[in-house]
């Protein structure tokens, strides 16, 4: 741990400044409840996102588009009662934003206001500045999100690898330094080469979060349920898988009901 994290008793958007300047990493994972939030507070994760990702992991969901802002504030509530260092940044979900910055700017109240969290993050770059700015008036700060994202994957038809062509990787960077230059404290990169996850956080003065985008961003990101085996399917290249969880919660639940059905549990100290 760095000085710029050393003696902080709570992440604020300056301290995640100063650790790019200073250049230490910066540390993202997912939450979405009380009890899982409260464990990555504690191992002192420094940024804790309510992702719109709950849509696929806890509600099992193809995409991210179905969960809805009630649900999105639902979950952040539940991760604030959690946390007393981490910064919480939280979705704000498909359709609460896009073409109508007013719409933008009630939503992230609703959700600051009602959750309690720290700092709302949008999809998209030049096509929603106008949101972000609205957003960034009412003093909400803003957290950006370029390369693949989620949200717009029917207009995508992949989940590929964004910005391959010269085309896409210029209008990301153009994109970037909007976002920089509008008031945005961060901005989550995913899915796009190393060289240009690099580039572009060389370029702006606001730390860059990667997830699949090389390991020259300000920081790094992952949906906890991955890094924790807890989901099986899901195997991007990107992915460290660092337990098993679904294999040793499943053999804990099978192990529960041999012992239920033997009449080994509860035993003589496990009742009153």
């Amino acid at each position: 741990m760095s000085a710029a994290t050393k003696e902080v008793k709570r992440i604020t958007t300056h301290v995640l400044k100063n650790m790019k300047v200073q250049g230490e990493k910066i540390s993202m994972l997912t939450a979405y409840d009380y009890s899982m939030a409260r464990i990555l507070d504690e191992a002192g994760i420094e940024v804790l996102l309510v992702g719109d990702s709950a849509s696929n992991v806890m509600a099992g969901h193809e995409t991210t588009l179905p969960i809805k802002l009630d649900q999105m504030i639902y979950h952040a509530q539940s991760v604030i009662r959690a946390v007393k260092r981490s910064f919480v940044v939280v979705d704000l979900p498909f359709g609460s934003y896009q073409g109508n910055k007013m719409k933008a700017l009630e939503s992230a109240i609703r959700i600051m206001k009602e959750s309690g969290a720290h700092a709302v993050k949008l999809e998209g770059g030049e096509d929603i500045i106008e949101s972000i700015k609205k957003i960034l008036s009412a003093g909400i700060p803003v957290m950006g999100h370029l390369g693949l994202t989620p949200q717009s994957i029917y207009k995508f038809g992949t989940y590929t690898v964004r910005a391959k062509e010269e085309e896409e990787a210029s209008r990301l960077i153009r994109d970037a330094n909007l976002l920089d230059e509008t008031g945005c404290f961060g901005i989550v990169l995913e899915k796009i080469s190393a060289k240009l996850g690099k580039e572009v956080s060389e370029q702006i003065s606001i730390p860059t979060i990667g997830i699949g985008a090389g390991p020259g961003t300000d920081g790094q990101v992952l949906v906890t349920h991955d890094l924790l085996g807890i989901t099986k399917d899901f195997k991007p290249r990107f992915l460290r898988r660092y337990l098993d969880l679904y294999g040793t919660i499943k053999h804990a639940a099978q192990q529960y009901m041999l012992d239920v059905k033997r009449q080994d549990f509860p035993n003589e100290k496990e009742q009153y």
